[in-house]
């Protein structure tokens, strides 16, 4: 008999399992609290603060090109950064529809391909335009012709060469356009699974709205992809990068191109004298033989020379430095 439980222990030994269960299952809610989803379809490339600093450099990006495509066109343009994401490449162009304004390019020296998309509705807008139209959308979207393709790509190249200052921190890239493309079968420029970061801008001109998008495939970012952070950014520099930083300022000045100019002299002529020109004719200048001529460097008077010859070209020999302060 000392088998069987009594009705007391067996409501125990109920009672003791159901809260035994309770517990196993609260244990194993608080351990999926911890533990976070990995997709390894697409795993991620890109984090929070990456996509912010894109924001931040595409930000700068609308502010610069609003203000020359307001002076290009015309009319008055408006640029917004309206999101950041990162997808897959499958997934950002199953979204393209013809027509289709798709711009593919190289950002030198990154490796790679990157894509941007214009909206056909803000492209027949700047068509229109620059062709001293409205600037309103049609009403119907068409393909684009050959001219218009032409126009197009001339468009693209300006939209290309503001980001070289807005990236300037991030690296010294130069854009180079590989083609502008209005289909979008020809979209397929990387691998499907490749993770890309999107960053899109709202483009308003005059009453016309569509978007801008820029697609950054992560093999392209990669090489700089520690310098996509804030804090790189904001962090002050110490005095040796600064003395460096001088020192990268004064290599560039160094090897900037200037023009000089030598003025072996001038005149004035009546229009009818100088439209009965002809061959061997002579015309007085104001300078005399064997006096020295000005060199302009830009616009400035800053050197005396003589001219002369040397290695069988024409030249000039120095013969007075010219002060700022001495020049009336």
């Amino acid at each position: 008999m000392g088998d069987i439980l009594s009705q007391s222990e067996i409501d125990e030994l109920l009672i003791a399992l159901t809260l035994e269960e309770s517990l196993e299952d609260s244990e194993i809610k608080n351990i999926r609290k911890d533990v976070k989803e990995y997709d390894f379809a697409r795993p991620p490339k890109f984090n929070k603060d990456h996509l912010r600093t894109l924001e931040i450099i595409f930000d700068n990006y609308g502010r610069k090109l609003a203000t020359f495509l307001t002076g290009y066109l015309r009319t008055n343009v408006t640029l917004e950064v309206v999101n950041s994401e990162q997808v897959t490449y499958s997934e950002f162009s199953s979204t393209l529809l013809n027509p289709i304004i798709l711009s593919i390019f190289e950002l030198e020296p990154l490796n790679g391909t990157v894509v941007s998309e214009l909206s056909a509705s803000v492209g027949f807008a700047v068509i229109d335009r620059l062709l001293g139209g409205e600037g309103k959308p049609l009403e119907k979207l068409r393909e684009f012709s050959d001219i218009e393709k032409t126009i197009l790509k001339r468009f693209v190249e300006h939209l290309l060469n503001f980001l070289l200052e807005p990236w300037v921190n991030v690296a010294k890239i130069k854009p180079k356009l590989d083609k502008v493309e209005t289909n979008s079968q020809f979209s397929q420029i990387i691998s499907p699974n490749e993770m890309v970061a999107l960053v899109t801008l709202k483009i308003k001109i005059g009453a016309t709205e569509g978007f801008l998008t820029y697609c950054l495939p992560h093999l392209v970012l990669k090489p700089v992809m520690d310098r996509l952070n804030t804090k790189y950014w904001y962090n002050k520099p110490t005095k040796d990068e600064k003395d460096n930083y001088k020192e990268y300022i004064a290599e560039n000045l160094d090897e900037a191109n200037i023009k000089i100019t030598a003025n072996v002299g001038k005149t004035t002529i009546t229009l009818d004298d100088f439209i009965q020109l002809q061959v061997n004719d002579v015309i007085p200048l104001d300078s005399y033989l064997g006096a020295d001529i000005d060199v302009m460097v830009g616009n400035i008077l800053k050197f005396k020379a003589k001219p002369g010859v040397y290695k069988q070209k024409n030249a000039i020999q120095i013969t007075e430095a010219i002060r700022k302060d001495e020049i009336l």
